[in-house]
Protein backbone atom coordinates (compact mmCIF):
# COMPACT_ATOMS: atom_id res chain seq x y z
CA UNK A 1 0.00 0.00 0.00
CA UNK A 2 1.38 3.63 -0.49
CA UNK A 3 2.14 6.17 2.07
CA UNK A 4 -0.49 8.42 2.28
CA UNK A 5 -1.19 11.46 4.79
CA UNK A 6 -3.37 8.86 6.47
CA UNK A 7 -0.11 5.65 6.98
CA UNK A 8 3.03 7.99 7.14
CA UNK A 9 4.68 6.38 10.19
CA UNK A 10 5.55 9.60 12.82
CA UNK A 11 4.21 11.66 10.67
CA UNK A 12 0.52 10.77 10.67
CA UNK A 13 0.00 10.32 14.78
CA UNK A 14 1.05 14.03 15.02
CA UNK A 15 -1.38 14.82 11.58
CA UNK A 16 -4.17 12.99 13.97
CA UNK A 17 -3.13 15.64 16.88
CA UNK A 18 -3.53 18.61 14.59
CA UNK A 19 -6.80 17.43 12.94
CA UNK A 20 -8.84 17.00 16.54
CA UNK A 21 -7.36 20.69 17.17
CA UNK A 22 -8.71 21.89 14.05
CA UNK A 23 -11.90 20.36 14.01
CA UNK A 24 -12.16 21.84 17.76
CA UNK A 25 -11.56 25.24 16.63
CA UNK A 26 -13.40 24.97 13.28
CA UNK A 27 -16.75 23.90 16.04
CA UNK A 28 -16.97 20.35 13.65
CA UNK A 29 -18.10 16.89 15.27
CA UNK A 30 -17.39 13.97 13.94
CA UNK A 31 -19.66 11.17 14.28
CA UNK A 32 -19.08 7.11 13.27
CA UNK A 33 -21.89 4.27 13.29
CA UNK A 34 -20.05 1.89 14.94
CA UNK A 35 -21.04 -0.87 12.93
CA UNK A 36 -18.80 0.98 9.83
CA UNK A 37 -16.11 1.67 11.62
CA UNK A 38 -15.12 -2.03 12.31
CA UNK A 39 -15.33 -2.67 8.61
CA UNK A 40 -11.73 -3.38 6.83
CA UNK A 41 -13.21 -3.07 2.76
CA UNK A 42 -15.49 -0.83 1.64
CA UNK A 43 -16.87 1.67 -0.66
CA UNK A 44 -17.27 5.12 1.13
CA UNK A 45 -19.72 7.83 -0.38
CA UNK A 46 -18.71 11.53 0.17
CA UNK A 47 -22.20 13.47 -0.08
CA UNK A 48 -23.34 16.07 -0.46
CA UNK A 49 -20.57 18.12 -1.99
CA UNK A 50 -20.68 21.18 -3.23
CA UNK A 51 -17.08 22.64 -2.59
CA UNK A 52 -13.51 22.05 -2.23
CA UNK A 53 -13.89 22.44 1.49
CA UNK A 54 -15.61 19.06 2.05
CA UNK A 55 -12.40 17.79 1.20
CA UNK A 56 -10.52 19.81 3.64
CA UNK A 57 -13.29 18.80 6.06
CA UNK A 58 -12.77 14.86 5.05
CA UNK A 59 -9.15 14.41 5.35
CA UNK A 60 -9.57 15.76 9.10
CA UNK A 61 -12.83 13.56 9.96
CA UNK A 62 -10.41 10.50 8.21
CA UNK A 63 -7.56 11.32 10.37
CA UNK A 64 -9.31 11.53 13.58
CA UNK A 65 -11.53 8.26 13.05
CA UNK A 66 -8.17 6.48 11.68
CA UNK A 67 -8.98 5.88 8.44
CA UNK A 68 -6.79 4.85 5.56
CA UNK A 69 -9.23 5.71 2.76
CA UNK A 70 -7.77 6.46 -1.10
CA UNK A 71 -10.41 8.55 -3.74
CA UNK A 72 -10.95 9.35 -7.05
CA UNK A 73 -10.12 12.70 -8.48
CA UNK A 74 -9.88 13.99 -12.25
CA UNK A 75 -6.52 13.27 -13.76
CA UNK A 76 -5.49 17.07 -14.33
CA UNK A 77 -5.67 17.50 -10.12
CA UNK A 78 -2.60 14.87 -10.08
CA UNK A 79 -0.25 17.18 -12.48
CA UNK A 80 2.64 18.68 -11.72
CA UNK A 81 3.40 20.09 -9.43
CA UNK A 82 0.88 19.29 -7.15
CA UNK A 83 0.68 15.37 -8.12
CA UNK A 84 2.54 14.26 -5.80
CA UNK A 85 1.31 15.42 -2.73
CA UNK A 86 -2.47 14.59 -4.46
CA UNK A 87 -1.48 11.09 -4.37
CA UNK A 88 -0.20 11.60 -0.27
CA UNK A 89 -3.63 12.67 0.08
CA UNK A 90 -4.56 9.52 -1.13
CA UNK A 91 -5.84 10.19 -4.20
CA UNK A 92 -6.00 8.08 -7.48
CA UNK A 93 -6.42 10.34 -11.06
CA UNK A 94 -9.02 8.98 -13.23
CA UNK A 95 -8.82 10.30 -16.89
CA UNK A 96 -12.71 10.69 -17.50
CA UNK A 97 -12.20 11.40 -21.12
CA UNK A 98 -11.18 8.05 -21.63
CA UNK A 99 -13.36 4.78 -21.98
CA UNK A 100 -11.50 2.86 -19.38
CA UNK A 101 -12.87 0.19 -16.92
CA UNK A 102 -12.75 2.13 -13.85
CA UNK A 103 -15.17 -0.50 -12.14
CA UNK A 104 -12.92 -3.69 -13.34
CA UNK A 105 -10.12 -1.96 -12.15
CA UNK A 106 -11.18 -0.83 -8.43
CA UNK A 107 -13.03 -4.29 -7.97
CA UNK A 108 -9.58 -5.49 -8.83
CA UNK A 109 -8.25 -3.74 -5.95
CA UNK A 110 -10.29 -4.67 -3.69
CA UNK A 111 -10.16 -8.27 -4.70
CA UNK A 112 -5.85 -7.90 -4.32
CA UNK A 113 -6.55 -5.88 -0.72
CA UNK A 114 -7.14 -7.27 2.76
CA UNK A 115 -7.94 -3.93 3.99
CA UNK A 116 -9.15 -1.29 1.75
CA UNK A 117 -11.58 1.84 1.33
CA UNK A 118 -11.97 4.07 -1.67
CA UNK A 119 -13.72 6.79 -1.36
CA UNK A 120 -16.38 7.85 -3.81
CA UNK A 121 -18.25 11.21 -4.38
CA UNK A 122 -21.09 9.59 -6.48
CA UNK A 123 -22.59 13.35 -7.67
CA UNK A 124 -19.25 13.34 -9.74
CA UNK A 125 -18.94 17.63 -9.68
CA UNK A 126 -19.04 20.05 -7.21
CA UNK A 127 -21.63 21.67 -9.45
CA UNK A 128 -25.37 20.17 -10.01
CA UNK A 129 -25.45 17.42 -11.91
CA UNK A 130 -28.61 15.59 -13.57
CA UNK A 131 -28.18 12.27 -11.13
CA UNK A 132 -25.86 10.31 -8.93
CA UNK A 133 -23.02 8.23 -10.86
CA UNK A 134 -23.46 4.52 -9.72
CA UNK A 135 -19.78 4.00 -10.58
CA UNK A 136 -19.88 2.91 -6.51
CA UNK A 137 -22.89 0.69 -7.06
CA UNK A 138 -21.14 -1.68 -9.84
CA UNK A 139 -17.70 -1.84 -7.40
CA UNK A 140 -19.51 -2.89 -4.53
CA UNK A 141 -21.40 -5.43 -6.03
CA UNK A 142 -18.82 -6.86 -7.92
CA UNK A 143 -16.37 -6.94 -5.20
CA UNK A 144 -19.21 -7.69 -2.72
CA UNK A 145 -18.10 -4.82 -0.40
CA UNK A 146 -20.60 -2.88 1.38
CA UNK A 147 -21.48 0.97 0.64
CA UNK A 148 -20.66 3.22 3.88
CA UNK A 149 -22.85 6.63 4.11
CA UNK A 150 -20.20 9.06 4.54
CA UNK A 151 -21.71 12.33 4.72
CA UNK A 152 -21.01 16.58 6.00
CA UNK A 153 -24.16 18.54 7.09
CA UNK A 154 -23.03 21.97 7.39
CA UNK A 155 -25.83 24.05 9.21
CA UNK A 156 -24.41 21.09 12.22
CA UNK A 157 -21.27 21.37 11.69
CA UNK A 158 -21.14 17.52 11.77
CA UNK A 159 -19.59 14.92 9.53
CA UNK A 160 -18.79 11.27 9.51
CA UNK A 161 -19.49 7.60 8.60
CA UNK A 162 -23.63 6.52 8.56
CA UNK A 163 -24.69 3.35 8.19
CA UNK A 164 -23.30 0.33 6.18
CA UNK A 165 -25.54 -1.12 3.23
CA UNK A 166 -25.17 -4.26 1.23
CA UNK A 167 -25.88 -3.19 -2.03
CA UNK A 168 -29.20 -5.50 -3.50
CA UNK A 169 -29.67 -6.04 -7.41
CA UNK A 170 -32.60 -3.36 -7.68
CA UNK A 171 -30.30 -0.34 -7.94
CA UNK A 172 -33.52 2.11 -8.04
CA UNK A 173 -34.24 0.54 -4.60
CA UNK A 174 -30.59 1.55 -3.70
CA UNK A 175 -30.85 4.56 -4.60
CA UNK A 176 -33.71 5.20 -2.70
CA UNK A 177 -32.50 3.81 1.07
CA UNK A 178 -29.23 6.28 0.31
CA UNK A 179 -31.93 9.09 -1.04
CA UNK A 180 -34.00 8.62 2.36
CA UNK A 181 -30.41 8.87 4.46
CA UNK A 182 -29.11 11.66 2.91
CA UNK A 183 -32.40 13.50 3.19
CA UNK A 184 -31.43 16.31 5.88
CA UNK A 185 -27.76 15.67 4.62
CA UNK A 186 -26.97 19.99 3.76
CA UNK A 187 -23.84 21.10 2.29
CA UNK A 188 -22.61 23.86 1.89
CA UNK A 189 -24.33 25.00 -0.93
CA UNK A 190 -27.35 23.77 -0.86
CA UNK A 191 -28.61 24.64 -4.40
CA UNK A 192 -25.89 22.62 -6.24
CA UNK A 193 -26.55 19.28 -4.38
CA UNK A 194 -27.84 16.56 -6.63
CA UNK A 195 -29.78 13.73 -4.90
CA UNK A 196 -29.68 9.86 -5.97
CA UNK A 197 -32.46 9.48 -8.09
Amino acid sequence: MQRTIFNTPLITPLLRQVARLLLKLHGWHVVCDQSSKKLKKYVLLGAPHTTNWDGYYFILAALKLKLVPQWMGKDKLFSFPLGGIMRWFGGIAVDRSKANNLVEGTVNAFNRNTSLIVAVPPEGTRSSAERWKTGFYHIARGAAVPVVCGFINFPKKELGLGPAFTMGDDLQAELKRLRDFYADKIGKFPELYTPPI
